[in-house]
């Protein structure tokens, strides 16, 4: 592959966490540069990680893993979405907490489709570390801006952001499981 096809595919890959960033950037007040960082840092981290275990399994698991991956994307963000809305009507509604639990949900949620990148790379003869060094980059980058776009909206628009953002992750679950039932 060439770097160009590379860098395609870092954004592809890199676009759930972005948009999974915008979401979470809405309802977050306090310590919006640390929590930026964490969360570009964990869904970068995933990015790299979960593209070297596929590259590791190889081909055997692949037909196994494809019939499930965008099952269990679906379902991780369809929790997260479910909770965001929930928490948004709420009475005491501002949830700026970042916890692990949640950030690794968010991170291996937008990383599953990487894992079956990472297969399809054991077909390929690529410079693995310029890939993973793409993907981790251009994920980092689009995540910590994502978070901060979210941001600027979700302190204008407050609880009707995070209502939205509860929404945009619902719909991103339904276009994950419409994809696993080849509806898409």
């Amino acid at each position: 592959m060439k770097i160009f096809e590379l860098i395609i595919i870092s954004f592809s890959l890199a676009s759930d966490a972005f948009s999974v960033s915008i979401c979470k950037g809405l309802t977050i007040k306090k310590n919006i540069k640390k929590s930026a960082l964490i969360i570009a840092l964990s869904f970068s981290f995933f990015q790299v990680l979960m593209p070297i275990l596929g590259y590791l399994l190889g081909s055997s698991l692949n037909s196994y893993f494809l019939k499930f991956n965008k099952l269990i994307a679906f379902g991780l963000l369809f929790i997260i979405g479910i909770n965001m809305l929930k928490d948004s009507f709420e009475k005491e509604y501002l949830n700026d907490k970042l916890t692990l639990k949640e950030l690794l949900n968010l991170s291996v949620a937008t990383s599953i489709d990487a894992f079956s990148i990472g297969i399809t790379f054991s077909l390929f003869n690529i410079n693995l570390p310029l890939t993973y060094f793409l993907i981790g980059t251009i994920t980092f980058a689009l995540s910590y801006i994502g978070v901060f776009i979210g941001n600027i909206f979700g302190n204008k628009f407050e609880k009707t952001a995070s209502i939205l953002g509860g929404i945009i992750l619902l719909l991103l679950s339904l276009k994950f499981l419409l994809e696993h039932l080849n509806v898409i």
